[in-house]
């Protein structure tokens, strides 16, 4: 199954929220991303750009989409991004398969 990694902000509102009542959203993440047959890796708080990181696999894009989605629909965030991640064998094979392509780049 693929596997993605969500980096998220939460609103001002939803930190407060969470200060006033703390919760631990791993439950949250993970019963969502289960929905669609996937699998909460890991989940994490940091400093930085984003307040949140987490690892999630799914079984395609559109599962992982959905789930997104729901989650940016509720209106706790105020960014959400996910990347698929690709292991190194996929990464391989992607290599070998550019070899066979002619590019040519723009202008010549």
């Amino acid at each position: 199954m693929p596997v993605y990694l969500m980096r998220f902000s939460y609103t001002p509102e939803t930190w407060s929220r969470l200060i006033q009542n703390p919760e631990d959203r791993r439950d949250a993440a993970r019963a969502y991303v289960e929905q669609v047959g996937g699998k909460l890796h890991g989940f994490w708080y940091g400093f930085g750009e984003h307040d949140g990181y987490a690892i999630f696999e799914a079984p395609d894009n559109g599962s992982m989409a959905g789930v997104v989605l729901a989650i940016a629909a509720g209106g706790a965030l105020a960014s959400v991004e996910t990347t698929v991640l690709m292991t190194v064998e996929e990464t391989l094979e992607a290599l070998e398969k550019s070899k066979g392509i002619g590019y040519r780049r723009p202008g010549e």
